[in-house]
């Protein structure tokens, strides 16, 4: 059987909302618009459409025919608009008189005025030299932010010093009780699975040699040097961290930190300085925390798996873990907390004026607080190996 086009001298293209036919003349073609043309409904593909009549287009008239539109919106704008520009750029005559007024409206106004040249940019597929390029310069950008920053709280810190420095110790006060009863929760949970894992990934190997009293050992000095600091630094920073970028953000976002420097207040030390004090003394407390409870979570494993009385299991400790131990693991928690406390107010000084901007504030200060935690960690440990410690 024949198409219908060449048997009838139409074609129609039907779908559930809009309907669209298109009809044969001498003087040219007539494009027939029924339906309803809404966004959300089916409606037919202008590509289709422009495909299937650019072989009967030339030299000829296009003309419209919409007495049985129902509705319309921008879709049938937008159909018009493809095919009026496929037919100019075909030097085809279009008469837009079987349209609806307000179509006809859309469209003069539409094309009032010609577009400008070179007014669309096609996307431009950069090759990896600019990639390695723009990444080079976003390193640059945010190394020379970071450096700002730190000179910024170092000079704020100067003033601490002197006693010169301007914050509410209400403030200070708050921010210690955020850091530290607050944070008692979290970090208690954390510490005693850590010790349970640490206990547990040591144990059947220590058993194979019947050594499962050494189970104190690793678990101790484990806390005490390394997991304690790490896992209480990792927890701050997804907890507190992001909450001051949060905090600081929505400031921005408020103009709450213009105003203060209208009024004469400098934000680093009204805002950034009490908070890294209250992260500062309070992760030391937090880390000696978490060495004795992960110490308790490890005591747990040996002493209901492997029949290891509380005493033995102390005594080992005691034997094994020294002052050292606990100094290594309070220092690098100290290191942490400034870390922790300079991504988060960083991150959040740097906030843009939208709410996105705030998300991505406070997601990009966890990164950055983990991401120096364990390049830091990575470089104390290899000092404190190094020096015997």
């Amino acid at each position: 059987m024949a198409p219908i086009w060449r048997l009838a001298g139409f074609y129609s293209h039907v779908t559930t909302s809009g309907r669209l036919s298109v009809e044969k003349h001498p003087d040219g073609i007539k494009i027939i618009i029924s339906g309803s043309w809404e966004v959300g409904g089916s409606i037919p593909s202008s590509e289709e459409i422009v495909e299937k009549l650019s072989d009967d287009l030339r030299n000829r008239k296009v003309c419209f025919d919409a007495q049985d539109l129902i509705r319309w919106d921008s879709v049938l704008l937008t159909f018009l608009m493809k095919l009026i520009n496929h037919c100019r750029e075909k030097e085809i005559q279009v008469d837009y008189r079987g349209l609806p007024a307000g179509v006809q409206g859309m469209l003069h106004l539409a094309y009032a005025v010609p577009e400008r040249a070179g007014a669309r940019r096609d996307a431009e597929l950069s090759g990896i030299l600019a990639h390695i390029g723009m990444a080079t310069l976003n390193v640059r950008k945010e190394s020379l932010e970071f450096l700002s920053f730190i000179g910024e709280v170092s000079l704020s810190v100067g003033k601490l010093c002197t006693g010169r420095a301007r914050f509410r110790s209400v403030d200070l006060a708050l921010f210690l009780q955020e850091c530290g009863a607050q944070a008692l929760p979290i970090v208690t949970m954390i510490s005693v699975l850590v010790g349970l894992i640490l206990a547990f990934v040591g144990a059947h190997q220590l058993a194979v040699f019947g050594a499962q009293i050494y189970i104190a050992d690793l678990v101790g000095i484990g806390m005490a040097r390394e997991m304690g600091a790490m896992m209480t630094a990792i927890v701050m920073a997804g907890r507190t961290g992001a909450a001051y970028a949060a905090q600081l953000g929505t400031m921005q976002v408020n103009q709450e930190i213009d105003a203060l420097k209208t009024m004469g207040f400098p934000p680093m030390e009204f805002l950034v300085l009490p908070r890294m004090l209250a992260l500062i003394l309070m992760m030391p407390l937090l880390c000696l925390y978490a060495d004795f409870l992960g110490m308790f979570g490890g005591a747990l494993v040996a002493i209901g798996l492997f029949d290891i009385s509380f005493v033995e299991y102390l005594q080992e400790t005691r034997k094994m873990v020294d002052v050292a131990d606990f100094a290594v693991g309070i220092f690098k928690s100290g290191v942490f907390g400034v870390l922790v406390a300079i991504a988060g107010c960083m991150r959040g000084m740097q906030c843009g004026r939208s709410s996105s901007a705030v998300g991505f504030a406070a997601t990009s200060a966890v990164v950055t607080g983990i991401v120096l935690i364990i390049v830091s960690d990575s470089v104390m440990t290899i000092l404190t190996t190094q020096l015997g410690i």
